[in-house]
Parts: C-alpha cells; structure tokens; sequence
C-alpha cells in the first residue's frame, strides 16, 4: 500500500505492507484525511517523529466485526492498555502504556490503510458530508474544553488564534452559550467564526490586558502562552491547546500575583463532536483550503505550511470538495 512518511524534515512516498490483522483491531480504507498543526510540527522534529503521521481521518471500515463492517468511521487516537489504574479510572488517553495514531509508536492515517482498536472507533452519521467528519477529532479536542472548565452561560470568553483549533474552539464555546471573542492575524479567518456569532477581533500589536476571566490559547506560537495569561483577569483560567517544538518560555510572576489557572487541555469527546456537526452548528465547510491525493502528499504538506493557509486534505481518490 502506499504511505507517506516524515524523515528528517521531508515528507516522502513509500510502499509499505497492510497492518497486520489483530485481535480487536479494525482494518480501515482511508477515504480522506486532513493536516493538522501538530502533524506540521512533527515534520519539523516535535518528539524526533520518524514515520507516518496522520490523525485526523474518515475511513470505511473494511476488515473487523459485523458492528462496524462496511462503516464510515472516525477514531480516537489513543490506543491504550485498558488494564492499568489510568485506564480503570476512565482515563486511558494517559496510560503509561499507550501509543497514539500517527505520533507515537503507532503509524498514522496518511496511509490507503490503517488499523485501530474497534472500541476506539465512532460510525459517521450519513448526514455528515465526507470531507466535515475529517474535523470530528480536532472538535472533539475544542469540546474538551467543556469538560474541564465550566463556564457560565454568557460569560466572555477570549480565544487566542484564528488557526484550525482557534476557530473551532471559538464556534464550540459560542454554540455553548457563551460571548466569544476571537483575535487573529487574518480577517478571512475571522469571518468563518463570525458566521456563528463569535466576535471576530483583528489582533493589533496590543491585545486587551486583564479583560477576561476565560481565555483559550491556540496561537501555536511560542509567545502565545504569555500573551493569553496577560489578557487573564486575576483568578481568571487559561486553557492551553497549543503544542509546539521545542521550550516555551514564561514569566510566572504573573501567574502566581494574579492566581492564575492553567489548564492543559489535549484530546477530546468524539459524541458531542459528531453531534455539533450532524446538527451544522459548525462552520467547518469554509476552514478546507484545499485537497490533494495522497501519491501528492509533499505537495500537500507544502501547501498546508504556507500563511493563511487552514486545512488541507489527503484523499484516496484526489477528489476536491467544495469549499
């Protein structure tokens, strides 16, 4: 089968076997995958990644159980032991055992085929078109923003980065029922949030200083954990979604005079994702830039590096979606 890999900063082409048939695992076609911050990250030395990445995805389940057989399918990345006292506590996304689809010790999505765990699997419902059910895992990580933090019907909420996640998170705090303001570089960006009532604020050289008690950090930038806990108020929480290579720097003054709280907020729940979707109370449409086939990958990748640029998909047939 044809797969890509990442290797010393390139993205190359290569034909690897199937994944071998397991016990409890799922042999999945891949129908169309998308790019994703962090898969650009690992092309640049994020965890020393050698190998083939990709986690976002839909997929048509063509080997496993009668259950998913013949299935549209999205799928949670981590593939834990589901033994240990992290996974008997519901917590298997940080068992000491696992991997994770293309990052860790588990090859990725960008391939005509992968394998996952059955129980990691979730059915499309058929009124989510193709190419939005490639963004369930993505929102899936903006709703576990309301898993972890409770925030008051009406409150304001700040969310720093018109990137793929900031514009998800932003939509998926709007839909909750609080006020959102999104400050990003690009007025483009900001409209596909505006559509559903988030405030869209073209950031300038000074962002709003103390201002609010909820602020959501998806800069992807090595500066943008500083700039979120300077827009916190006293006592206010930051909600960290950005990875990026290589050390962050902070002041903590800041964070101990104000009591401020940071909260690291990674993976996500899948229902509530592919609910919002089924329900088209996401904008998702307007984020897909463009769509290669997966024999042009490097060239997708280049694309999806360039400025401006939102998601951009990987499909088994090169077919272009609308957008």
């Amino acid at each position: 089968m044809l797969a890509v890999r990442l290797e010393k900063g390139k993205v190359l082409l290569r034909t690897s076997p199937r994944p071998a048939p397991r016990h409890g695992f799922a042999l999945i076609r891949l129908l169309c995958g998308g790019i994703c911050s962090t898969d650009l990250e690992l092309l640049r030395g994020y965890y020393n990644f050698q190998g083939t990445p990709g986690h976002e995805f839909v997929g048509e389940v063509v080997a496993g159980s009668r259950h998913v057989m013949g299935n549209r399918v999205v799928g949670e990345i981590n593939i834990n032991c589901s033994r240990c006292s992290w996974c008997r506590r519901g917590l298997g996304r940080h068992c000491p055992h696992s991997t994770v689809l293309g990052i860790v010790k588990h090859p990725g999505a960008f391939a005509e085929f992968l394998s996952l765990p059955e129980g990691n699997l979730h059915i499309v419902p058929p009124e989510i078109p193709l190419q939005h059910a490639v963004f369930v895992e993505p929102l899936a990580a903006a709703c576990e923003i309301l898993e972890q933090v409770s925030i008051p019907q009406g409150a304001e909420v700040a969310v720093l980065g018109d990137g793929k996640l900031g514009l998800l998170a932003a939509q998926v705090l709007q839909a909750s029922g609080a006020r959102v303001h999104l400050f990003g570089r690009y007025r483009h960006k900001l409209r596909i949030a505006e559509k559903k009532g988030v405030v869209g604020e073209l950031r300038g050289a000074r962002l709003p200083a103390a201002s609010y008690d909820y602020v959501v950090e998806a800069t992807g930038s090595h500066d943008g954990l500083a700039q979120a806990v300077a827009m916190a108020r006293p006592r206010g929480t930051v909600v960290v979604k950005s990875t990026v290579h290589g050390a962050v720097r902070l002041d903590t003054a800041p964070l101990v005079v104000n009591e401020v709280t940071l909260v690291g907020s990674r993976c996500g729940p899948f229902p509530p994702a592919l609910e919002l979707l089924a329900g088209g109370r996401i904008n998702v449409a307007d984020m897909i830039s463009d769509s290669f086939p997966l024999s042009e990958a490097p060239a997708a990748f280049r694309r999806a590096q360039q400025k401006g640029v939102l998601k951009v998909l990987l499909c088994d047939n090169g077919a272009s979606f609308p957008h």
